[in-house]
């Protein structure tokens, strides 16, 4: 009977570690090029990347992380990234959660199942702005001010201001973390943001990912709510992207050949 019960708890402990195990995941560095570390240590292919791991990139430097969801982000050169939660598990969506913190540089963004299933446990966080996603393929480069370019659905760029959502084909800057997000024309990026835009549009995601290319169209749309900056992203701001991707593709199917940006409000 005692060796019943200790095998039943074993099983249970068992168990419970494959459970832990899947909840905190990892990512994977599928391409690496020129200088870059994890800490103290250069980065190599194929090398797995922790919650908690802090990539940086030297000059002329690129690297291509793959989460286990799908989840795929391209660093560019003299990046500072933190991986600073990450929790899948493909039978329990409830438990995702992905937060990633872009100190300095650049960086792509192109969404697995935990942004297409679970849109608010995706955030995205710049000294500028807390970043949101609904099905995503978008570019960032802090230049300051931080700059945005959203390929393919939506985002929403939420700051102490409120809650400006982008839809596909917008290009957007914020300022500070006090200032709303609000759309520019690709002529007004500087020189810096522009290079980096392009040389991310046309890195090489690997298999299963985007192949989406940098759109110049400007035009986006707005959404100003009372979320302040490092405020979990939730109902409110995916309500707003919402809203915005609404907006863009009805303004897509149109026959018009003016583009106003559509504006909404958060609840």
């Amino acid at each position: 009977m005692r060796r019943g019960n200790l095998a039943g708890k074993v099983t249970a402990l068992a168990a419970g570690l494959l459970v832990a195990a899947a909840a905190f995941a990892q990512g994977t560095v599928t391409s690496v090029k020129g200088g870059a570390r994890i800490g103290n240590q250069p980065v190599t292919e194929n090398q797995t990347i922790a919650p908690g791991s802090v990539v940086t990139t030297g000059p002329d430097a690129q690297v291509v992380l793959r989460f286990e969801d799908g989840q795929r982000v391209v660093l560019a050169q003299n990046t500072e990234f933190k991986v600073v939660d990450y929790r899948f598990n493909a039978a329990a969506p409830a438990g995702d959660r992905m937060i990633f913190d872009l100190v300095k540089g650049g960086a792509r963004f192109v969404t697995g199942l935990i942004g297409r299933r679970s849109q608010s446990a995706f955030q995205m966080r710049t000294p500028q702005a807390t970043i949101g996603i609904r099905g995503t393929d978008f570019m960032a480069v802090i230049v300051n001010p931080l700059y945005l370019s959203v390929t393919q659905g939506a985002i929403a760029a939420n700051t102490a201001a409120g809650t400006a959502a982008f839809g596909a084909g917008s290009i957007a800057t914020v300022a500070s973390s006090s200032a709303l997000g609000t759309a520019i024309s690709a002529s007004a990026l500087p020189a810096a943001a522009s290079s980096a835009f392009s040389t991310l549009s046309t890195a090489a995601l690997g298999a299963g990912a985007s192949a989406t290319t940098l759109s110049t169209a400007a035009g986006a749309g707005t959404a100003t709510g009372g979320a302040g900056l490092g405020v979990g992203v939730g109902v409110g701001v995916t309500a707003a992207i919402g809203a915005a991707a609404a907006a863009v593709a009805a303004s897509s199917s149109s026959t018009s050949t003016s583009h106003t940006p559509a504006t909404t409000h958060s609840p």
